[in-house]
């Protein structure tokens, strides 16, 4: 396996870094991309160890920056800016010489996840599936209001990762809106987990861990969703 840093040319906003994630052997014509949250970056050690440990399932993987935490600002960019980085991560992904895919898998921690399938949802991310490492349910401490109309319009298979601790995602809310989703939508739950998937020491998990239960049920998910 083997990584190379790109540079994602995103408009009037200048650019943004990505790193590409090179499977030793790769599997087939699929491939993952993973955008952070609102508050971490590229760097973030869930996107590394997903973006690596999908390489090293023999599938490529891209994460990347939104161009705020480029400049090192932590104030996010509006909507548009955040659409405009994921569509042109999305066209470096698939026409990069050394990735060679016809199907993408659009994967994001928190506000990353939110932005992909919002749009997906209007037809402006042709991604084949999307996997949310901690969907933003609702805002911390107001579960009155829910982020979930966009969900009903997505036509492609999902993951959700979810921790029991989410304050930014109740369980149980969660899983009444996926038992009203059209689209296939699977559900893994992250005993004590927090929003970032982080457990008390009590439990006796390591975040690599962690870390590794996640990239194994997406590679499970991969297989059992594209390989039927």
């Amino acid at each position: 396996m083997k990584q190379k840093r790109l540079t994602i040319q995103i408009g009037k906003q200048g650019s943004v870094s990505a790193v590409l994630h090179l499977p030793a052997r790769q599997r087939s014509e699929i491939g993952v991309i993973v955008a952070h949250g609102a508050g971490n970056d590229m760097e973030n050690s869930l996107l590394v160890d997903f973006a690596e440990g999908i390489a090293a399932a023999g599938w490529p993987a891209m994460r990347f920056n939104f161009p705020y935490k480029e400049k090192g600002l932590k104030t996010p960019d509006g909507q548009k800016i955040l659409e405009e980085t994921w569509t042109a991560a999305f066209e470096a992904f698939r026409g990069h010489p050394d990735v060679g895919v016809h199907q993408v898998a659009a994967a994001g921690k928190s506000m990353g996840g939110r932005v992909a399938s919002q749009m997906a949802a209007e037809g402006k991310l042709p991604a084949e599936g999307l996997i949310f490492l901690g969907y933003p349910l609702h805002p911390a401490g107001d579960k009155t209001r829910i982020r979930d109309a966009h969900l009903y319009e997505i036509d492609v298979p999902m993951l959700f990762f979810a921790g029991t601790k989410d304050t930014l995602c109740d369980l149980d809310i969660l899983r009444n809106v996926l038992e009203k989703l059209a689209a296939p939508r699977c559900l893994e739950v992250i005993e004590g987990g927090d929003h970032s998937f982080k457990v008390p020491a009590s439990l006796g998990f390591s975040e690599s861990e962690i870390h590794g239960r996640i990239v194994k049920t997406a590679a499970d998910w991969i297989n059992e969703t594209f390989f039927r």
